[in-house]
């Protein structure tokens, strides 16, 4: 509901039922008209290009009917309603905080002691609220467990089912994790591998990693995972300069394997929109590349950067560990949340099977269940 609302030609002032005050421009308003002339009602996109708005658009009426701002616009002579709460929702006069190392509104960053987001894999295959709570979790916070799933071949695939596409890459649909101690065949080891995103040497990178557990006999290769959204931030807290080092110049990655697989990706280490806000991280030591985009004067200070963003990382106090059991997985944001295993000793086996999915399709799924709940979303 609005209050008040004052204009002159190039822009309207309004006032919110709970004394918020916002401004908004003329042809800001018209680009984002909502009639049906404007925008196609049944999908809400723009029927019109910047092209078909006069260039000197202005506001001959502005007043607030039935709650709603009501505005008339010259040269076109169009009247055209905006709800209050649309409005308030879409406001852009407001401080809009510049600070590096933020995150996006909606996300929450976690460290060691954080109790892992679970969902049960009959309620979520099942139950509408179920699936939404858990695809929201993992938009959240990054990462997700399910539980109680089958112990079966390509049941991951089922778990992307839930809300997308599989990512299929040079390494197929998905791949296979399979790890012996004391194996016959060193390509299948029980080491300890560093956290880590996967496949940072792709442009773009694969947005989810989905892990499905089908054996873990194994002594020890506990799962660990670090929020690299709040391992940025504590760089950004304890070394301004070098945080700035890691996000204003490009790492280099690199992977070449067989069947003539060349793949390369120049980007940051830590990737900011351009108002500073954090919206990547791409961290592995086994595919970086040499740095070559980096001057002279500032690479010793790259890698003392660097380095401390690896000792966060690799602090125990970040990482969330857990033990897969057969039937369970997890999905992690390739884009924010590191993912490490913990050596192996003793006797048994490991065997998880992963593969990509696209973060869009989970998105994209989780607000048309909170569209068809709104209750339970709030």
């Amino acid at each position: 509901m609005l209050r008040t609302v004052t204009f002159d030609p190039s822009t309207v002032s309004v006032e919110f039922a709970d004394g918020t005050r916002s401004r908004f421009h003329a042809i800001w308003l018209r680009d984002n008209a909502l009639d049906p002339e404007t925008r196609a009602p049944g999908n809400g996109q723009r029927l019109i290009t910047i092209g078909d708005i006069p260039a000197k658009t202005t506001l001959s009426a502005a007043e607030v009917v039935g709650g709603a701002l009501s505005v008339t616009f010259q040269p076109e002579n169009k009247t055209v309603a905006f709800p209050a709460d649309w409005l308030f929702a879409h406001r852009y006069d407001r401080d809009q905080s510049v600070e590096p190392g933020r995150v996006a509104l909606g996300l929450t960053t976690w460290q060691n002691g954080f109790d892992a987001p679970s969902g049960d894999w009959a309620q979520v295959h099942s139950n509408p609220t179920a699936k939404r709570d858990w695809l929201a979790a993992v938009a959240e916070f990054g990462f997700a467990k399910l539980t109680g799933g089958p112990v079966e071949p390509e049941a991951l695939l089922k778990v992307v089912d839930l809300f997308g596409y599989v990512h299929e890459t040079n390494y197929g649909p998905y791949f296979e994790v399979r790890t012996e101690v004391n194996p016959t065949n060193l390509a299948y080891t029980g080491l300890g591998l560093q956290a880590h995103t996967d496949n940072p040497y792709r442009d773009p990178v694969p947005t989810l990693q989905v892990l499905y557990c089908l054996e873990n006999s194994a002594e020890g290769g506990d799962s660990i995972v670090v929020d690299g959204f709040r391992a940025a931030q504590r760089l950004c807290q304890e070394n301004p300069d070098g945080f700035a080092l890691l996000a204003g110049h490009p790492a280099r990655f690199e992977y070449k394997g067989a069947d003539g697989v060349c793949l390369r990706a120049r980007r940051p280490m830590i990737e900011l929109s351009p108002d500073g806000e954090l919206i990547g991280i791409r961290f592995n030591n086994r595919s970086s590349a040499p740095f070559v985009d980096v001057p002279f004067d500032k690479m010793e200070g790259y890698y003392a950067a660097y380095r401390q963003l690896a000792e966060i990382i690799d602090d125990p106090a970040m990482g969330v560990s857990f033990k897969l059991e057969p039937g369970e997985s997890f999905i992690v944001d390739n884009t924010r949340v590191l993912h490490a295993r913990l050596g192996y000793s003793g006797a048994g086996s490991r065997w998880l099977q992963g593969c990509y999915a696209d973060k869009d399709g989970l998105l994209s799924t989780l607000a048309a269940l909170e569209m068809a709940q709104p209750e339970a979303a709030e």
